[in-house]
């Protein structure tokens, strides 16, 4: 790096002259990848006064893009001369699955290409495939032990569950969280899984397991708090928050950026993802308004669906939009994290006093 300084920044002013960086980009002598060499001669492109700033260039070669070096990108886009992803020969199993991936996911040309010459088999996108893996097996479990595999909830038995959420054992801190680990059945375990693995993965993949895990947490505890408040009497299992919120955020940004999505078949897929989804809801909401066995109770409310994409349409949707950016830079990250909080706080005051001060008759918990 002090090398490089030197050579293009000689008397220490903090911008490089734009004729010095373009005769040593166009010259090879700096050992990027060609999408780093392509974004380095874009902005010298797009720039009016004349200097390359150092720290951006620095930011580049550390993988870091700020806003403010994707909008001189974008300027000087039409100036490039460069070839489609979908060009790229001679590619092996996993590059071929990335470039499948950047086209799923992104709606730029340059941010596919970015992140397929970034893009390295390690870290895994291991969220998703271990939480997939984990319910699994519980249900398998709660399977075998109640000898029942469709509408499990029907047994008096699943309900004496330590992961259900109850609204007698909210006191239980733990199960606003680990209501997702149980499912009515195999109907439901199958429909989250499979898009916990086709639309999880691929959003793990492309904006890593911080922003992605975050996202999914959001929706889950969003869906049993937005159950204690308005389906008070009605226990939530399922991962169905979580769910939503990734394919809420996922369909919005598809939506707002249709012109840019390259993905095959976009408006077949969207019709169909949102036929999959309306039923979902539509199965969870003749469960929870069907006669209930007189010893199981009410069954499971379906408004953790509908949370959860709440949260997928606001905080998913400006995670997705950000990909390589700061979120803690963008004044709507922090309007939507103070929102959340606002939620959040309101929720536990009302699970403290509403139900006695409203006379909740709450089923006796199991």
């Amino acid at each position: 790096m002090c090398y490089l300084l030197n050579t293009l920044d000689p008397e220490q002013t903090g911008f490089i002259a734009v004729e010095n960086f373009t005769s040593l980009a166009e010259h090879h002598e700096l050992q990027l990848d060609p999408s780093k060499l392509e974004m380095l001669l874009a902005l010298v492109q797009s720039n009016e006064h004349g200097h390359v700033c150092y720290q951006e260039l620095i930011e580049l070669l550390n993988s870091k893009r700020s806003s403010s070096f994707r909008r001189a990108i974008a300027n000087g886009r039409r100036t490039l001369q460069r070839e489609i992803l979908l060009d790229e020969t001679g590619l092996g199993v996993y590059k071929r699955f990335v470039r499948y991936v950047a086209y799923e996911i992104l709606p730029c040309e340059t941010d596919r290409r970015w992140y397929f010459h970034q893009s390295r088999l390690c870290p895994p996108p291991v969220f998703m495939a271990i939480l997939t893996i984990v319910q699994i097996i519980v249900f398998m479990c709660y399977g075998v032990m109640l000898n029942k595999w469709v509408l499990q909830t029907y047994q008096p038995d699943f309900m004496k569950s330590p992961l259900v959420y109850h609204p007698g054992h909210r006191a239980q801190i733990w199960r606003f969280f680990s209501y997702m680990f149980m499912h009515v059945g195999l109907e439901q375990l199958g429909f989250n899984a499979l898009l916990q693995l086709m639309i999880g993965v691929p959003l793990e993949m492309v904006h890593g397991i911080l922003r992605i895990s975050l996202l999914y947490m959001a929706g889950v505890i969003a869906g049993s708090l937005t159950v204690s408040i308005t389906d008070m009497r009605a226990p939530v299992v399922g991962g169905s928050g979580g769910v939503y919120a990734l394919c809420s955020a996922h369909l919005a940004n598809v939506v707002m950026n249709w012109a840019g999505m390259k993905c095959p078949y976009k408006l077949l897929r969207m019709i169909l993802a949102l036929v999959c989804m309306s039923s979902e809801v539509g199965r969870a909401v003749w469960l929870r308004f069907s006669p209930p066995l007189p010893s199981s109770g009410p069954q499971p409310s379906f408004m953790a669906h509908l949370s959860g994409a709440v949260v997928g349409i606001s905080m998913g949707l400006l995670i997705l939009r950000s990909y390589e950016e700061s979120l803690h830079k963008q004044c709507s990250w922090w309007v939507l994290i103070f929102s959340f909080i606002t939620f959040l706080l309101f929720a536990i005051f009302w699970n403290i006093f509403a139900y006695e001060l409203l006379g909740v008759q709450i089923p006796p918990p199991p």
